[in-house]
């Protein structure tokens, strides 16, 4: 009795578990359409996985040992298999649709007990799938990184936009659904690593935001109002008196959104006290300067 999907793996009908399994692998990568580009590798690929889904499940194969190729009509599975792809029509679809069916096939009769061994139309999705996601990186600016945004993605001939989320870390991955590889009507995705930028005005911890902003020595004396930009939007600070230097100022939500408490943290903002040169120092004032300040 013609067995041919034993002829597909290339063993003999007496093969281990472990030999039916090493075998599909090495056909699998030779025949994989990403390795293999001649144009009937992909129809190769189909004929293996449906035969390893076969002999590699007890009962389908004891079923198959005990039919043969009579299931596919009296041909044997090469000519059945690239008969389907000659016609247009997906190999898996119709040999889900066969094994789901009870009943004969072409006059050869693969049994209603064959039909009950497990094929049901679960189809041939037993073999290993590949993996066609794909892996990039891209480098996006601070200021992106905490207000969110789109970012423009060039790779493979393809150009897309995606999202960027407000408040992303640093390191942390977006998924680009469908911009993987391709295989047949299969489509992988693209997971894009984003690396922040640094800033050279923030420091940022988790959901806050440090910055630094200077201030004149009068204003650090007697006190005032300094006005700053910052990356959400420019704001009036009120100096007091006394300020020292590096003193900080805390202002609500104006840090970095945390998705887990839905709000955004706070913006510390560190006073830089800015000291005249003496030079520019009217010269009365220096010496006034010199004899009033205290030496401690």
């Amino acid at each position: 009795m013609a067995k041919s999907l034993y002829e597909t793996l290339e063993i003999n009908e007496h093969a281990s578990v472990d030999e039916i399994k090493k075998a599909y692998r090495k056909l699998a990568r030779k025949y994989h359409p990403d390795v293999n580009k001649d144009p009937k590798a992909e129809e190769k690929f189909k004929e293996i996985n449906a035969a390893y889904e076969v002999l590699s499940d007890p009962e389908k194969k004891q079923q198959y040992d005990q039919f043969g190729d009579s299931m596919f009509g009296g041909q044997n599975f090469h000519d059945f298999a690239r008969g389907q792809a000659g016609s247009g029509i997906d190999l898996d679809d119709i040999l889900r649709q066969m094994f789901g069916q009870q009943g004969g096939f072409g006059g050869g009769g693969f049994s209603s007990a064959f039909n009950q061994g497990g094929f049901g139309s679960s189809g041939f999705g037993g073999y290993e799938e590949p993996d066609l996601d794909m892996n990039a990186q891209i480098t996006i600016a601070f200021d992106t990184s905490i207000l969110g945004g789109k970012q423009h993605i060039s790779l493979n001939n393809d150009s897309f936009d995606i999202k960027i989320p407000e408040g992303i870390k640093d390191g942390q991955k977006i998924r680009a659904k469908g911009k993987g590889k391709a295989l047949g009507s299969q489509r992988g995705d693209l997971i894009i690593k984003v690396n922040v930028a640094p800033s050279p005005e923030y420091e940022r911890d988790e959901s806050t935001l440090i910055k630094s902003f200077d201030i004149p020595l009068i204003t650090a004396l007697f006190g005032g109002k300094v006005e700053i930009k910052t990356i959400h939007k420019t704001i009036t600070l009120k100096i007091p008196e006394n300020t020292k230097q590096n003193q900080k100022f805390r202002v609500r939500e104006l840090g970095v959104y945390d998705r887990k408490t839905g709000k955004k943290g706070d913006l510390y903002l560190k006073a830089n006290i800015k000291l005249p040169k003496v030079e520019q120092l009217d010269e009365d004032l220096v010496q006034l300067l010199k004899e009033k300040l205290p030496k401690e």
